[in-house]
């Protein structure tokens, strides 16, 4: 049994992340604050980690703590992270399994069944209902996001209502009980864009703890280019040629999905290469 207190630890609350530099910050046994929750990640270059989050919910808030560590949340790290190559990948795994994990702890603090109190077990692996016995395992939600282009291999691009303007990405939506991942394909791109889709195409998948979901890449080609946008989740979509996308994002009318994301890599697999960097405008919110 490891002694979670002799771990080196990653400090974790709120979706957010200890870093310095773009950089996981790992603190010593005796360098740590204290631990509302410990969770074991496993033994990486030789130390055991684990998850720490702190009970000082100001811990890590100030950005001129020493050593420039504060916490930062993922998405604001991910492009970071895919810029340093496998030690990027390190640590951009061991911040997204740190997220969603304490993501679920926060969530599920009772029962489901009977709805007393659960402590962790296992390492925070589960949540041990004493009333009743039963163990509690973490959940992931499986989405699927889809590239869709049509008989010209234009791409479908959406703007999705509560998206700040500007900002563009592939269809997506969770896959609903009783469907396949192909089944919630159709079923999404029929109802917020109104195309039925033919050539579906597994390209692979990522975690996405915003919350607890794990994003499973598509690729398919519509029948038509007719689009009727739902007008709800979608108020937007337009088919875009390689040259479109490349002059919109130079000119900063439009805003892609940040690197390190299965939806960036879709993107470029698409493009066939980097897209290129905007120039200069206002910024966008995310």
């Amino acid at each position: 049994m490891v002694d979670l207190e002799a771990c080196h630890a990653i400090i974790v609350r709120d979706g957010s992340v200890m870093t310095a530099d773009g950089r996981l910050v790992e603190l010593a046994p005796g360098h740590q604050p204290a631990a509302m929750l410990r969770i074991y990640l496993g033994v990486d270059r030789g130390r055991d980690l684990v998850a720490l989050v702190p009970e000082d919910p100001a811990f890590g808030s100030d950005p001129d703590g020493i050593g420039g560590e504060r916490l930062r949340g993922l998405r604001d790290l991910l492009a970071g992270f895919w810029d340093r190559g496998p030690d990027g990948e390190r640590d951009h795994e061991l911040a997204t399994t740190a997220i969603a994990i304490a993501n679920w702890h926060a969530a599920h603090p009772r029962c489901s069944l009977c709805g007393e109190p659960t402590v962790p077990a296992m390492g925070g692996w589960v949540r041990r209902c004493d009333q009743d016995g039963r163990d509690h395992y973490p959940r992931t939600d499986p989405a699927i996001i889809v590239a869709i282009t049509d008989d010209e291999d234009r791409l479908l691009l959406a703007h999705a209502a509560h998206w700040s303007p500007r900002r563009f990405s592939h269809l997506a939506g969770y896959v609903e009980p009783g469907e396949t991942l192909e089944q919630a394909v159709h079923r999404e791109v029929a109802e917020e864009a109104g195309l039925t889709l033919t050539g579906v195409e597994y390209l692979g998948s990522q975690p996405w703890p915003f919350p607890a979901s794990v994003m499973v890449g598509f690729r398919a080609r519509a029948l038509t280019t007719e689009i009727a946008v739902d007008g709800v989740e979608i108020s937007e979509a337009r088919f875009v040629s390689r040259d479109d996308v490349a002059g919109l994002v130079r000119d900063g009318e439009m805003v892609l999905a940040p690197k390190g994301s299965i939806a960036r890599r879709m993107l470029e697999d698409w493009f066939g290469g980097e897209l290129p960097e905007p120039h200069a405008r206002g910024p966008v919110d995310v």
